[in-house]
């Protein structure tokens, strides 16, 4: 398309992910119909707000995109319960039964990134938070004390009413550079992001490797595996 605009690199390269690239192929094949059908110079039709895209445009990219089969994963299971038809099933909570142990013996239940360090590891009690009722229960009866929220809404926008109550937070997606990773900082409140579970049960006693330095998020894959903390569950003992 950029070379009808007479702008021959103005798409370089490909995107890195399929979806991203299959979004800005259609949108861009259906802008380049729509000046090759005006018939008008780019200089008059580029200000032309009656040719610009609408949402009912990218609405039928979209379900041009779900019609191949393609179902996009969830970044919270509220996307989940309110659309179904456009999103993979989410595969619950992974408990492989093969959990490497700390030289203490503890087992390790998952990993993260890091967002921000603190003096000393955090312990607390892990709860999962993935609904608007939870969240509701919780703001009109407290946070109940020493939580550990395990959220999957890296954008922050289920749990901010309640976000400063919690004693440190682990998110199952997202980046350190996410919004959630930017409010836990403002609210002082530890945080994983980019978390993988495995074996982290509801209301268990767990220790958070919160003390870790920041993750770097420009890290190669090596660099960025080493710098991980670990959520390690606590016995009766510990």
């Amino acid at each position: 398309m950029g070379e009808s605009y007479g702008y021959h690199d103005a798409w370089p390269k490909v995107a890195e992910f399929p979806v991203v690239e299959a979004f800005h192929t259609a949108a861009r094949k259906l802008a380049e119909e729509r000046y090759a059908a005006d018939g008008r110079p780019w200089s008059e039709v580029v200000h032309d707000r009656s040719l610009q895209l609408t949402r009912a445009d990218f609405e039928k990219i979209e379900a041009d995109l779900l019609a191949t089969g393609h179902r996009f994963e969830a970044s919270a299971l509220v996307s989940f319960k309110e659309e179904p038809e456009k999103y993979n099933a989410p595969a619950g909570i992974a408990d492989s039964g093969e959990q490497a142990t700390d030289a203490q013996g503890r087992r390790i239940v998952g990993t993260g990134d890091n967002v921000f360090a603190v003096p000393a590891d955090v312990e607390g009690i892990a709860r999962y938070v993935s609904t608007v009722d939870r969240v509701m229960e919780w703001l009109v009866d407290g946070v109940p004390d020493d939580t550990i929220a395990v959220i999957d809404d890296s954008g922050g926008t289920l749990t901010a009413p309640i976000l400063g109550q919690f004693k440190a937070v682990v998110c199952m997606g997202g980046t350190v550079r996410s919004h959630l990773g930017i409010l836990t900082r403002e609210y002082n409140v530890p945080c994983l992001m980019n978390a993988t579970v495995d074996g982290l049960v509801d209301e268990s006693r767990v220790s958070v490797e919160y003390s870790k330095p920041a993750a770097d998020a420009y890290a190669d894959a090596t660099a960025a595996e080493a710098q991980r903390a670990r959520i390690l569950e606590l016995r009766e003992e510990d």
